[in-house]
């Protein structure tokens, strides 16, 4: 299996505002740009440690940080390994963290890693249709060796709908919490 486009993605039965992709907003005059923020997702497979950018995506971040700080991943799963052949400065590279969305404007609490180069996710202008990628906001500096772990654990062929038919992992991961550090 390639380590090129793969995708690690966790989601929970949450509600909250969507959060859209954003160009930063400059640092005023003075004062200090915002520092990075880390986050420990401890999984039943081990921990991995996120840095978050909120220099980079303010709204994403904040959406983000609400979650963990109101403890909403606490007990959520990771439960899609995805394995198919934003306008946030960021990159979809290995280790990013993104949040998931159906249509602009529609992003809340799923989100996913990335494992590989999925720069393909990014917002790119001159494309036709939808060009506006995927809200990247940060990325696992701790623990890759957990996501890929859990990347190749074993996917039941008959679970999911549409493009995620095969996708399902057979056992989800369950975060057991969500922190800062």
């Amino acid at each position: 299996m390639s380590s090129r486009r793969q995708i690690l993605a966790f989601a929970a039965a949450l509600f909250a505002a969507p959060a859209l992709a954003q160009t930063p907003d400059p640092t005023p005059h003075g004062a200090p740009a915002p520092v990075p923020v880390r986050v420990a997702l401890t999984t039943t497979e081990g921990v991995v440690v996120l840095e978050l950018y909120p220099d980079k995506a303010p709204v994403t971040v904040a959406n983000f940080l609400r979650y963990v700080d109101a403890r909403k991943y606490d007990g959520a799963e990771f439960y899609r390994a995805s394995r198919p052949a934003t306008r946030t400065g960021l990159s979809h590279t290995d280790g990013t963290i993104a949040l998931g969305r159906f249509a602009p404007g529609t992003a809340k609490s799923d989100f996913f890693i990335c494992v590989g180069d999925q720069s393909y996710l990014d917002a790119n202008p001159a494309a036709a249709g939808d060009n506006l990628g995927f809200a990247a906001f940060g990325r696992v500096v701790e623990g890759m060796e957990v996501v890929r772990r859990i990347l190749a654990m074993p996917l039941d062929p008959q679970a999911g709908k549409g493009v995620m038919k095969g996708e399902i992992l057979k056992a989800p991961v369950r975060i057991r919490s969500a922190r800062r550090v």
